[in-house]
């Protein structure tokens, strides 16, 4: 049975809140491992209806899934220099297996560029093998200090693509392809509308010519970065002498890219709609749709409430949807609506002696709009059928919501350091500015508030009136970027 304590605000302590929620959700748990989670059930469940959507998006634009060893020769790891740099504190290493010492230590992977693109220069001889176009969905390991359930975890789920191309023309394509595929998952699945752009050079991922990025705002309004997509350029091909005999007959190196997303997406989908009675589930990646409680009120009639509980979650599975009965006993209906809630299932059926009289459901909504009545009694059959367009209604009001408020905390203009400091120790959100490319105005912000570049802002983003100066006063704006507290 569900705990009925109530969760800590999230106005009171974000944090807190989102732990809470986290846990009593059964979302994950703390594993004996630590840094590592168990993802549970109903946590697992919203994993693998994004799994299934994101899938899709790739297969459809060419892509195939394969799969790569776990451990990888640490000689390997170091053969890039940048990227043994970026990743070397985070690695988590085999030194002895089978009651032996090893002749050369093992890296758990922390990412797979370089083992993948091992093997693409055992596969690749002639621009006809281009491109080799493949993601893997798997674990990583990445030793982390401070840890976080699904934001920051030690070991976490994950999908990473790794292509191959004969220019780097085409595998530029690529990288803004993936980074669209991303963006638009986000908005049309998880309602979760980021901003997109390209990182900067000291936030961009170790070995990478260039980095872009979707950083979404969550409730506290801090940035997430959801996700990433790297144009590598032909880094790692030359060091793995990924090579290839060109249309008019010369030796070229391949072109290479790499792009993610993780578990982290089921943090962010959190914080981006959970209320201070749990989370809200946006109806495409919910693993339960609707939930239909009987009400039973003496024995006369529970059998024909129970009978029509079944037969209405029938209907709405030939409809497609995701329907559950929940007949359980031993728990009340108060305590079910309580649970579910908490769950954010995003429509709860009600059916009681009265309703099934009067050939009507009772219907409540996770989230009701200002004004509305909490539970609406709707004919039977027009509940039914307009499910799906009630599910479907609910998915963009998350969606306009989650935009509403990115916009809001999205703060234009801003000219000093002292304006930066002064709105992230305020409401906190998005700030853009000029930037004049030079790291140390990013230490600067770093130092004094303790903000990061989450990127710089693409076409799409861009103020209408581009800033003239710099955010430092020290010259002119090179690019316009976006600041943030994050995760």
């Amino acid at each position: 049975m569900a705990d009925e304590k109530k969760l800590t605000p999230r106005g009171e302590d974000f944090a807190a809140w989102y732990n809470e929620v986290v846990l009593r959700a059964e979302l994950a748990d703390y594993s004996p491992v630590r840094g590592s989670m168990v993802i549970r059930p109903w946590g697992y469940g919203i994993w693998e209806n994004m799994q299934r959507a994101l899938d899709d998006m790739f297969k459809a634009t060419g892509h195939e899934n394969a799969y790569f060893p776990l451990l990888i020769p640490m000689s390997f790891i170091e053969r890039e220099q940048e990227h043994v740099e970026g990743f070397a504190p985070e690695l988590a290493v085999v030194t002895r297996a089978g009651g032996k010492e090893l002749e050369e230590p093992l890296v758990i992977r922390p990412t797979s560029e370089t083992i993948i693109y091992s093997m693409y220069a055992k596969w690749v001889q002639s621009w006809r093998d281009l491109p080799v176009l493949l993601n893997q969905w798997a674990n990583v390991m990445r030793w982390e200090m401070r840890t976080r359930l699904f934001l920051r975890t030690s070991e976490f789920l994950w999908q990473e693509g790794h292509t191959a191309h004969a220019t780097g023309e085409e595998a530029e394509r690529e990288t803004l392809l993936i980074l669209g595929i991303y963006r638009r998952f986000m908005e049309e699945w998880m309602a979760m509308p980021p901003i997109t752009g390209l990182k900067s050079n000291s936030e961009k991922f170790a070995g990478a010519v260039r980095s872009y990025a979707c950083e979404a705002l969550m409730q506290d309004n801090k940035a997430l970065q959801a996700g990433t997509s790297h144009f590598l350029g032909q880094n790692f091909s030359r060091q793995f002498d990924l090579k290839f005999q060109s249309e008019a007959g010369q030796e070229e190196y391949a072109w290479n890219t790499s792009w993610g997303v993780s578990t982290r997406l089921v943090g962010g989908l959190v914080m981006t709609h959970g209320d201070d009675a749990g989370i809200v589930v946006p109806p495409r990646l919910a693993p339960l749709q609707v939930v239909i409680v009987p009400i039973l009120k003496g024995d006369d009639t529970a059998a024909a409430v129970k009978a029509k509980a079944a037969e209405v979650a029938d209907r709405l599975r030939e409809l497609g949807l995701r329907a559950r009965v929940d007949d359980r006993d031993n728990v009340s209906p108060g305590s079910k609506y309580y649970e579910w809630e908490r769950k954010g299932v995003p429509m709860r059926v009600e059916i009681g002696p009265r309703d099934l009289a009067e050939g009507k459901l009772a219907l409540a909504r996770r989230l009701v709009p200002e004004g509305a009545k909490r539970k609406e009694f709707v004919a039977e059959g027009e509940a039914v059928a307009g499910m799906p367009e009630r599910l479907e209604a609910f998915q963009a009001e998350l969606l306009q919501a989650a935009l509403r408020r990115r916009d809001e905390h999205s703060y234009r203009g801003v000219k000093s350091v002292d304006e930066v400091k002064e709105i992230l120790d305020g409401p906190g959100g998005f700030v853009f500015t000029g930037w004049n490319g030079d790291p140390a105005v990013e230490q600067t912000m770093k130092d004094a508030c303790k903000a990061t570049s989450r990127v710089v802002a693409s076409e799409e983003f861009r103020s209408e009136t581009p800033p003239e100066r710099c955010v430092s006063g020290d010259g002119p704006s090179q690019m316009e970027v976006v600041w943030a507290r994050a995760y």
